[in-house]
Formats: structure tokens, C-alpha cells, sequence
């Protein structure tokens, strides 16, 4: 690291749990981003401020004024522009010694393909059940770690998936692809603003635990939070062997 970076980073310096070798393993990492939004808007500024080398933004969609209601990187003046430049244009002011590649197009397997060897990490930023699904199997298929997330209304929930870790579930341990789901989405149900901040926060966090290899991450436990009532809470999930994305036939 250079003078400025040492003096950027002080602070995360003074931990003995990242240090100068913990700084440099985010300086010089690549985080995959899927999802510009709530959750996206709140994680990748954290990653960024934090010093990660190189954050890919994937996302097909444009910003629009009901976006500005809590998606914190977009503003009145990009309404319209696709989210990704408009995230891009945040993160670099932000800090504009890092690399930000920007994708404007949805996730697909084939994309993901292209994209996941290079990748230290996924963040699943995303609101529906199809594309966490697809996202989940490419991990798994890549052996990359998924720090995953969702909001609505006033709960959220964050869990890390490790494909690496022999003991990790999947998200379609817990979520099996084979149920059908009523897709729910903020347009019809709403959300409270700040629900998306603290959870892509926590997502943010995760990513750099699994980047720098300190502390206890979320694998093997998901965490719930209720914003209505300002509470915690935590349940237990395990891998399941017949999982048809990462069982045993697989």
C-alpha cells in the first residue's frame, strides 16, 4: 500500500483482525454485485469505501423516482439512467481509487459463467426467487461464496453460503428450486427504507469477513430482523444431502 492508501485505511488498520494483510486482501479483491437497488445501494458503498480492489455492478434495470425512497446510491439527477452507471458514478466519487465495472443486463447462467471465475465473492442483491435460484447454483457450481439477503416490508433476512465449506447448505437447501412461489415484490407490498440499509450493511460485512477469513460469518445460521419491533434473531441451517444443487449426486 502506498502512503495515501495507509493513511485512507488507518482505521481498519488499528484492528488486529484485518491489519495491513487484511487491507491488502481487499484491495485486491473482485465482489460481484448482483442487484442495484435497496440492497445493492447499501452494501456496494460499503465495499467500496472499505477498499475493495474490484466491485462488478449487474443489474438491467433504470432508476426510477419510487427507487429514491431508500436505494441511497441513486439521486433525482440519474432518474433514468440505468442503475448501474448511476452506482458506478456513486462508488467512484466515493472512493475513485478502486476499479468499478458496470454490467447493465439481468443474471443469467451464462453470464454468471463468464463472470464468476474472477470472483472472490457474490452478493445476491436481488428481489426475487428465480434469479437467487440461478445465482445459488452458479456458486455452487463456481465453489464461490454467496452472501445473500432479501427485505420487504419490515423483515429482513441475511445468511452466507460457502460452497468451499463442506458443512455449508445452499440457498436451495433451505429454499428448494422445485417449490413455487408467489413472487412478492416492494411495487405491491412496500418497504421501510432503512430495512434495506441494515441488511445490505450486514451483507457488506459478511463479504468482508469472507474476503479477509476473520471472525464467524453467517454460514450455517440465517438472520432475521424485524424492524417493527427492533428485534434479532437467529435460526440454525444445515446442508441437506439430497439437495438436488449441491447433494450428494451433484
Amino acid at each position: 500500500m502506498n502512503d495515501a492508501q495507509l493513511l485512507r485505511y488507518s482505521r481498519h488498520l488499528l484492528l488486529e483482525d484485518i491489519d495491513v494483510e487484511g487491507q491488502e486482501k481487499l484491495l485486491n479483491a473482485h465482489v460481484l454485485v448482483v442487484g442495484a437497488g435497496g440492497l445493492g445501494s447499501a452494501a456496494a458503498p460499503y465495499l467500496a469505501a472499505a477498499g475493495v480492489g474490484h466491485i462488478t455492478l449487474l443489474d438491467h434495470d433504470e432508476v426510477d423516482l419510487t427507487n429514491l425512497q431508500r436505494q441511497i446510491m441513486h439521486t433525482e439527477g440519474t432518474v433514468g439512467k440505468s442503475k448501474v452507471a448511476s452506482g458506478k458514478q456513486f462508488l467512484q466519487q466515493l472512493n475513485p481509487t478502486i476499479q468499478v465495472e458496470t454490467i447493465q443486463a439481468k443474471a443469467t447462467t451464462s453470464l454468471l459463467d463468464d463472470l464468476l471465475p474472477s470472483v472472490d465473492v457474490v452478493l445476491d442483491c436481488t428481489d426475487n426467487f428465480q434469479t437467487r435460484q440461478l445465482i445459488n447454483a452458479s456458486c455452487v457450481k463456481h465453489q464461490k461464496p454467496l452472501v445473500s439477503g432479501s427485505a420487504l416490508r419490515f423483515d429482513g433476512q441475511a445468511s452466507v453460503f460457502d460452497p468451499r465449506d463442506t458443512s455449508s447448505p445452499c440457498y436451495a437447501c433451505i429454499f428448494s428450486p422445485d417449490e413455487t412461489f408467489e413472487e412478492i415484490s416492494c411495487a405491491s407490498m412496500g418497504i421501510f427504507s432503512p430495512l434495506v440499509g441494515i441488511i445490505g450493511s450486514i451483507q457488506a460485512a459478511q463479504a468482508l469477513q469472507v474476503v479477509i477469513g476473520f471472525g464467524k460469518s453467517l454460514v450455517g445460521r440465517m438472520l432475521l430482523w424485524d424492524a417493527r419491533n427492533t428485534q434479532v434473531d437467529q435460526i440454525r441451517i444445515s446442508r441437506n444431502p439430497d439437495c438436488p444443487v449441491c447433494g450428494k449426486p451433484h
